[in-house]
């Protein structure tokens, strides 16, 4: 009797009950069974996967297509904006994959707005329908701007240089008549009496406030001031009375365009409102 005769039955006499299944070679089948089993589990373990990939995807793809076909920009406010046209702020916010797209565009300037603009202080754009957006400008306060080798130098009520252009803006005036040696960008510009950049400010903001827009600025060695429309000047005089002056001269401007003289506004006081206008 071989040993595996012997074997089989010892463990027979310890365990009666025991029963042993064999394959057509003769060999036990238990351990197959098991490995069987595992790679059942495997697969199914595989297609549950894939079917929630499957599933997940498909909803990804059903979300896009609902986002990009249901959010599309159709109207857009642009306000604020001067030295851009409304056409130029909307390539700037509205650039890139999807820029017309209001909900990306939400996702995309979310609590942030667009910077490093020249110009512009920022811009923010807000979403008030699935097709309409609203681009709020903020402009830098630019005072007036000073021609220097060939460039239009930009600066604000400080006198400091914050653009420098090859182009004029529109509504911003050349100052001329200051004396400097040299212009850095982001730097005072170095004139001798630097109070006179507020000046320049308020001035500008008078005639923008009435509507009027000065060619130049020119200020005298003793800071005289002089407005420049076309052929006509503006002689102000010093900084008194500057608001009133320019509140009346919006009632005179029109009779001056197309003529070449001066009026003389300079004795012009509460007391004396008085000027005269000598032509060429």
């Amino acid at each position: 009797m071989s040993d595996d005769r012997k074997a089989v039955k010892k463990i027979k006499r310890k365990n009666p009950h025991l029963r042993l299944v064999k394959n057509d070679d003769g060999k036990s089948k238990g351990g197959s069974g098991r490995q069987d089993k595992l790679r059942f589990d495997r697969t199914k373990r595989t297609l549950i996967i894939a079917g929630s990939l499957l599933f997940v995807l498909l909803f990804l793809l059903i979300g896009y297509i609902y986002i990009i076909t249901n959010y599309t920009v159709t109207t857009v406010h642009v306000e604020g904006n001067i030295h851009y046209t409304d056409e130029e702020i909307m390539e700037m916010v509205m650039s890139g994959a999807y820029g017309d797209n209001s909900l990306l565009l939400a996702l995309k300037y979310r609590d942030k707005g667009i910077d490093d603009v020249p110009f512009i202080q920022t811009m923010d754009v807000t979403i008030e329908a699935r097709d309409t957006i609203r681009i709020s400008v903020y402009e830098k306060a630019l005072a007036g701007y000073i021609a220097y080798l060939g460039q239009y130098m930009y600066f604000d009520k400080d006198g400091i240089v914050v653009e420098a252009s090859t182009e004029k803006t529109a509504g911003i005036p050349q100052v001329t008549g200051l004396a400097f040696d040299h212009v850095i960008l982001h730097e005072p510009l170095p004139v001798e009496k630097p109070e006179v950049f507020a000046d320049i400010l308020n001035i500008t903001q008078q005639l923008d406030k009435y509507d009027m827009s000065a060619d130049k600025i020119y200020f005298s060695p003793d800071y005289q001031v002089t407005l420049l429309f076309g052929d006509a000047r503006v002689a102000l005089g010093n900084d008194i009375y500057i608001e009133e002056k320019i509140m009346i001269l919006q009632g005179i401007l029109p009779n001056l365009l197309g003529k070449s003289g001066v009026l003389d506004m300079r004795e012009f006081s509460e007391d004396t409102k008085s000027y005269t206008f000598e032509q060429d």
